[in-house]
């Protein structure tokens, strides 16, 4: 088991009791609906826009008053925007040093990965790595 932050590993456990793909799937649609910060479409711009991505998807990375970590984004198909908010959800108010440190092996542990497709999963690690760079950048 990694050590993962509270919020994310409470995701990975709920994730962790669905029975098939579908319950996985649907729980990734409830989520998408649970989107903490979301990036208004007046806000998407091609330096916020995941690339590699099959859908449209766009994060900004910023710290919140208390210097924790806050990820804002939203994308134009669910399975996304779902992804996009167990990031969200799960980093919120982290210091950026400890967001930098996360590995994308959450998604395995939830047994997400295997719900999507190639580029799916593609954009997926690009939108992580996009995040983890920026919380890297933040904590210097």
């Amino acid at each position: 088991m990694s050590d993962w932050p509270l919020p994310l590993q409470e995701i990975i456990d709920e994730f962790k009791e669905c029975f098939d793909r579908m319950e996985r799937l649907e729980l990734l649609f409830e989520y998408a609906k649970k989107l903490p910060h979301e990036l208004e479409t007046k806000d998407w711009t091609d330096e916020n826009r995941v690339r590699g991505c099959q859908s449209e998807a766009h994060v900004e990375c910023t710290i919140d008053e208390n210097g924790g970590f806050q990820l804002h984004g939203a994308a134009d198909a669910n399975i996304v925007q779902g992804l996009i908010a167990i990031l969200a959800i799960g980093v919120d108010g982290l210091p950026p040093s400890s967001v930098a440190n996360i590995k994308p092996d959450f998604v395995d542990e939830m047994d997400v990965k295997a719900s999507l497709t190639p580029s799916r999963a593609n954009g997926f690690m690009n939108m992580f790595e996009m995040i983890r760079q920026t919380a890297e950048q933040m904590s210097n």
